[in-house]
């Protein structure tokens, strides 16, 4: 069992929902988080995820000016910010599998469906902080694994979208806490 230290991890929340926005904020404070910063809408998240370099960013789906899912693209594009390793959890209200499988092809690292609760949202946070997957880089796909269960003895033909795959291991969230301050 892990205990996280949540003092030492920054959060970046995105929402367009400022009642969302402080629920989420009040968990993370809750847990012991010093460091949640806010941004209502995709382009103030891109803004705040550029100035702020968050740990562990929590967005919506739905947002103006443009989404989750897109932000979360320009997240991912290597070379493009500091991070696009950076853990990102889509906390949305639309649960349908074409929305998961969507989110996850997007680089999406966890998804998560409201109504919230406390205990989902540790085991996310606790998830990619302990047990992070390899980014996959092909020519159509940069992002987490999509692959949660890896069979080392598989030998069949390699079926990857996007072709030869290269993996990337990110530095753990958990190094950062072992880290002395």
């Amino acid at each position: 069992m892990y205990r996280i230290e949540f003092n030492r991890l920054r959060f970046l929340v995105i929402d367009d929902n400022a009642h969302m926005r402080r629920i989420v904020r009040t968990l993370l404070h809750g847990y012991g988080a010093r460091e949640v910063y806010e941004a209502e809408d995709g382009a103030a998240g891109l803004e705040a995820f550029t100035s702020y370099t968050p740990d562990i960013v929590i967005t919506d789906w739905a947002m103006p000016i443009f989404d989750g899912l897109e932000l979360t693209s320009m997240i991912r594009q290597p070379g493009a910010n500091a991070n696009p390793y950076v853990p990102i959890i889509m906390l949305t209200g639309h649960s349908e599998k074409r929305r998961v499988i969507e989110a996850r092809d997007s680089g999406v690292t966890e998804f998560l469906c409201k109504p919230i609760s406390a205990r989902a949202l540790y085991q996310r946070i606790l998830n990619v902080v302990v047990n992070p997957r390899p980014f996959i880089k092909t020519k159509t796909f940069f992002g987490p694994d999509r692959r949660r269960n890896v069979n080392p003895n598989y030998v069949g033909p390699e079926r990857r979208k996007g072709g030869k795959a290269e993996v990337i291991k990110a530095q753990p969230l958990l190094e950062k806490l072992r880290a002395p301050t």
